[in-house]
């Protein structure tokens, strides 16, 4: 049965697979989206309608009138820019959120809501990497993002509305990952499960025709047991095939401890209702590497040391320990 269906987060990683996948479906397609954001949408113009909607403006959200039949709710400031500006990512994630949950109750008190959390919401999971839904959170210290996803979760739990929640893991796409700061804030001995944006978005699409069996219930998502590794081994791989050389870093530039990440030990039950799981790590490389110009890898392999010099400038670990800064020292150090 055609179904209307609302989605946010569009213009994300994840949100242009889901929109991507969609289109292939017999559904009517409305996407949220910012005035500043139309461009991006040029091409579905004839085939989704727009609402324009700014997340962080409660105001906006009475554009939002239509009844929908399904809600998918990917919209959020994601790290480094959450932490960079944390005030932002309240009124996005939290607020947001909880002021879209207000305007769905009155429009469509019918709808099903599916909304993506994180894996962070379980915090430094080093000593204890396999992960399942009843396990308690945890947010890492100053980890904004997480606890913006937490105060999130809540707020739907405690609405009137029909909902899921996907908690998702490390999601690597090709070209969203760009090398920064971040990456220095992850233990190299963290346990990782990947997933690719598009086994994300099939979990999601595949779940609007299974409402009766996520309605009202929380799934951790991942890639599986095919997709899992440790960061060390995860850095390594994608160094050697961006032309950059070995990891070959001080010990000190890497936090060890107080981030996220682990394995789903209940990931397959998510797998098990939506099948969305087509890739493995393996094809993640394969995909990686395909994506790389030849003379992109060359010219890398030649600089690697002074382009290393710069990623390795980005390391808050590594200044925290050279300043002696006393509190970044207790956030990323045993």
């Amino acid at each position: 049965m055609k179904k209307k269906i609302l989605i946010t987060g569009a213009t994300g990683t994840v949100g242009k697979e889901v929109l991507k996948q969609l289109l292939t479906t017999n559904n009517h397609v409305s996407v949220v989206c910012r005035k500043n954001s139309l461009k991006e949408f040029k091409n579905y113009l004839s085939k989704i309608e727009l609402v324009i909607c700014d997340l962080s403006k409660k105001e906006d959200f009475n554009n939002i009138k239509n009844k929908y039949d399904v809600v998918i709710h990917l919209a959020a400031i994601i790290p480094p820019l959450a932490d960079e500006k944390p005030s932002l990512a309240r009124s996005v994630n939290t607020e947001g959120t909880t002021n879209l949950i207000q305007q769905i109750e009155k429009v469509s008190p019918n709808a099903f809501f599916m909304f993506s959390s994180s894996i962070s919401v379980y915090g430094d999971r080093l000593k204890h990497p396999n992960i399942k839904t009843t396990d308690p959170l945890s947010v890492s210290f100053g980890d904004e993002y997480a606890q913006t996803k937490i105060n999130a979760e809540s707020a739907l739990i405690d609405s009137n509305l029909n909902w899921t929640i996907f908690r998702l893991t490390a999601i690597m796409g090709i070209k969203n990952h760009k090398m920064s700061g971040l990456m220095f804030h992850m233990p190299l001995s963290t346990s990782i499960e990947i997933c690719t944006p598009s086994d994300t978005a099939r979990a999601f699409v595949n779940g609007i025709q299974k409402q009766s069996e996520l309605e009202n219930k929380i799934f951790n998502l991942g890639g599986g047991e095919k997709c899992r590794t440790t960061y060390y081994d995860f850095l390594s791989k994608n160094f050697e095939l961006n032309g950059l050389g070995k990891v070959d870093f001080p010990k000190k530039a890497f936090a060890d401890k107080n981030f996220h990440c682990g394995y789903y030990e209940d990931g397959n039950d998510l797998e098990k209702i939506t099948n969305f799981r087509k890739h493995t790590l393996s094809d993640y490389y394969k995909m990686n590497e395909q994506s790389i110009p030849i003379i992109q890898k060359l010219f890398a392999s030649i600089l690697k040391k002074i382009i290393k010099y710069f990623i390795l400038k980005q390391s808050e670990p590594l200044k925290a320990f050279q300043e002696k800064d006393e509190d970044l020292l207790k956030r990323f150090f045993n």
